[in-house]
């Protein structure tokens, strides 16, 4: 179980790097990239500040979620775990200066579907995650039935974030190219896992 625990971690971690970079490679550059020649040091490090705050972002709820659903296969009852989940994704926004209701419900329940999620790819089969994945889901239809439900859920989560920030144009841009990326890459993610299966 550890083993998978860590292939599963890797796997999320690899992703989010992808999407971070995958949004910021794809911001034109300014003017002032060809004027200045130090700007590049500056703008690599506000790339990488923002690759690393877009990762903690979307991995910090899945970090709960996979731990949760270790912890749960290993005996402890559901309802207690998701309680101290509750409790740790509460503080976590509120020391982002992320908390509102809505947000926190919207985390919760990608929080319990994603720890259903895990908890199959647990169980599972496989010394790799397509592996798991493919004996998880089996086919390529039931897998992106579960991509569905999963970035219904991202959707409510980005409506609630972009609320905290007054709906603001910039950050349904930057919610915007990071769900698009995310989108891409699980296509890519789809066909690279299932074209082993055909």
């Amino acid at each position: 179980m550890e083993k998978k625990h860590h292939i599963i971690l890797e796997a999320e971690e690899s992703f989010a790097r992808a999407v971070a970079l995958g949004v910021h490679v794809k911001k034109p550059m300014s003017a002032w990239h060809f004027l200045l020649p130090g700007i590049f040091i500056f703008d690599f490090l506000r790339r990488s500040n923002e690759m690393r705050r877009y990762s903690a972002l979307f991995l910090f709820p899945r970090k709960l979620a996979l731990d949760g659903a270790l912890d749960i296969i290993k005996g402890e009852e559901r309802k207690k775990i998701l309680s101290q989940i509750e409790e740790k994704m509460r503080e976590w926004l509120s020391s982002s200066n992320l908390y509102s209701e809505k947000l926190h419900r919207s985390h919760m329940e990608e929080i319990s579907l994603l720890i259903d999620h895990y908890s199959k790819l647990l169980y599972a089969d496989g010394k790799s995650y397509p592996a798991l994945v493919q004996n998880t889901y089996r086919t390529q239809e039931t897998y992106e039935a579960y991509l569905h439900r999963l970035t219904a859920v991202e959707q409510e989560v980005d409506q609630a974030i972009a609320e905290i920030h007054s709906n603001s144009e910039h950050i349904w841009e930057r919610l915007k190219a990071e769900a698009e990326q995310v989108a891409e890459l699980r296509e890519k993610e789809i066909n690279q896992i299932f074209s082993m299966m055909r």
